[in-house]
């Protein structure tokens, strides 16, 4: 098979045995192929029963209201189970009653607006097939128009405005089905304690060891190598009726600095060893645990939301959404050598907000 280029056309010429193609489209161009499959269009349209029948058409819309009449009553129940059921007796057998009712009554909210709006598709709304042609994007006064027109028909369609019970109920089950999830934020929040003074005090307190976490071997300042970093609890942790508790507000983080590069305030001075430093390992952002530290900056890392603090100097906020210094534990040694608490923190350990409430 030979090839000429006919420059003036940029077209191609095969020559063959028994036929000759010529083509004068330019490289490039994609060829459509003459058999290809066509278009076969909409298949006919078939009417469903609620199209046909009136009756059917009400009894439809009666199921509709009815499912979002029942996922209301579903929500409320919930509610009403959260408050007539309390679990604050311990007792196994409220706690499975008071589950076993808000979850059915948080189930049938989801379940009522779930079915009730396929149904309300499958059964009522406007079912005619069409085509959405793609446009150029804009929003000049036709387009606007356009829109608008769109946004009729649908109505139209949907019968949004004329269907009263039907979009009413809507209403009303979407409006009820999230109050099941605020009343359960109530047990987010301690209910007879001030949070304040929940988070104020911990386990630490005067002559408290300083121990490994989560071995509760004591430490001794010897021990603390200049660069180094202890995970601490109070070597009383496992006396605590509530030890996780108790462990996540106490949890504490050890570094030894060189003593030349601390910046400590004259009050402060006593609350560290020999460049020894003790800080809350709970974040004053959200309460995460700041557990990440580069010896080189001095900078403690909380790796939730990136707030960094400066341990050579108080643990102050460098970057970060923190808006406080970590607390510090005042600490000191005892007589055989071991690191011991001064007091307890003099300050609520964690999240800000707590104090933001006075």
């Amino acid at each position: 098979m030979t090839q000429e280029t006919n420059e003036e056309h940029s077209g191609v010429v095969a020559t063959g045995q028994n036929h000759s193609i010529v083509s004068t489209s330019s490289v490039g161009t994609a060829v459509i192929s003459s058999d290809a499959v066509q278009n076969p269009g909409f298949p006919e349209h078939r009417k469903r029963v609620t199209d046909l029948d009136s009756k059917k058409e009400k009894s439809a819309e009666r199921v509709v209201y009815t499912l979002f009449y029942i996922s209301i009553a579903g929500s409320l129940g919930a509610v009403l189970a959260y408050m007539l059921l309390p679990i604050e007796s311990g007792e196994l057998g409220a706690i499975r009653l008071h589950t076993l009712f808000v979850g059915l009554g948080m189930a049938l909210g989801l379940f009522g607006i779930g079915i009730g709006a396929v149904h309300w598709g499958k059964a009522l709304m406007y079912d005619g097939e069409v085509i959405d042609y793609r446009h150029s994007v804009a929003s000049d006064d036709a387009v606007r128009e356009s829109a608008a027109e769109v946004f009729a028909l649908a109505d139209k369609e949907s019968g949004f405005t004329r269907r009263t019970l039907v979009r009413n109920s809507l209403i009303g089950a979407l409006i009820a089905f999230p109050l099941p999830g605020i009343t359960l934020l109530r047990s987010l929040a301690p209910q007879e304690h001030d949070p304040i003074e929940l988070l104020r005090h911990t386990m630490w307190d005067k002559g408290v060891r300083l121990a490994r976490d989560p071995s509760g071997v004591p430490i001794k300042a010897s021990e603390v190598t200049i660069g180094s970093v202890f995970h601490v609890i109070p070597e009383n942790l496992h006396e605590a009726e509530h030890m996780l508790d108790e462990k996540a507000k106490a949890v504490v983080l050890l570094v030894r600095l060189n003593q030349a590069e601390l910046k400590e305030p004259a009050e402060r001075k006593s609350w560290s060893y020999d460049g020894i430093v003790a800080y809350s390992k709970v974040c004053t952002h959200v309460g995460c645990p700041v557990a990440l530290y580069e010896q080189h900056t001095h900078h403690l890392l909380c790796p939730c939301h990136q707030s960094q603090f400066d341990v050579s100097d108080q643990a102050k906020v460098i970057f970060g959404p923190a808006k406080r210094p970590l607390p510090q534990l005042p600490i000191t040694v005892d007589d055989e050598g071991y690191l011991i608490a001064q007091s307890d923190f003099l300050e609520p350990v964690g999240p800000s907000y707590w104090e933001r409430l006075k």
